[in-house]
C-alpha cells in the first residue's frame, strides 16, 4: 500500500507541476474600467505597477462615460500634471486605450479631442463585455 501510496503522489505532483507550467506560459489579460476620470492617476498607477510585476501581459484600458475625461487633448490631473506623459509612457509599454464612442456623441465631444494613443469603439460597455466574453480578460475595476 506505501508503494501505491507513492506513485500517487508522485503521479499527482507531476501533474500538479505541468498545469503549472501551462499557466505560467498562458498570456495574462487584463482590462481595467474607468467610468470615472476621478480613478485616473490610479488606473494609470495600478496599471504601471501591474506591468512592473508582470511585463508580459496584455493590458487594455477601457474608459466610459466621465472617464473618459483624461483620455482628451489637455486633460490635467487635479495637481495639474498633463495626462497624456503617463498614457503615452503606458501605450509604449504596450498597454491598449480604448475610449467610447456613444459618451463622445452623447456629450458632443469632437473625437478629435481622443489622445492618439486611444482608439474609439462604438461602446465601451460592449467592449468590455466582449473583451471578457470573447478573449477571456480578466475584469479590474480601479
Amino acid at each position: 500500500m506505501t508503494l501505491l501510496r507513492r506513485w500517487f503522489a508522485a503521479v499527482l505532483l507531476a501533474l500538479f507541476s505541468c498545469t503549472a507550467a501551462v499557466a505560467a506560459d498562458k498570456p495574462e489579460k487584463v482590462v481595467y474600467h474607468v467610468n470615472d476620470a476621478s480613478n485616473a492617476t490610479a488606473a494609470l498607477k495600478n496599471i504601471r505597477n501591474h506591468l512592473d510585476a508582470s511585463p508580459r501581459a496584455s493590458i487594455v484600458l477601457v474608459a466610459h462615460g466621465a472617464g473618459i475625461d483624461f483620455l482628451l487633448d489637455g486633460a490635467i490631473d487635479k495637481e495639474g500634471t498633463p495626462y497624456d506623459v503617463a498614457v503615452r509612457a503606458l501605450a509604449k509599454r504596450g498597454v491598449g486605450f480604448r475610449v467610447c464612442n456613444n459618451t463622445l456623441q452623447g456629450r458632443q465631444i469632437d473625437p478629435g479631442r481622443v489622445l492618439p494613443e486611444a482608439v474609439i469603439v462604438p461602446s465601451g460597455v460592449a467592449e468590455l463585455s466582449r473583451l471578457q466574453a470573447q478573449e477571456g480578460y480578466v475584469y479590474i475595476k480601479p
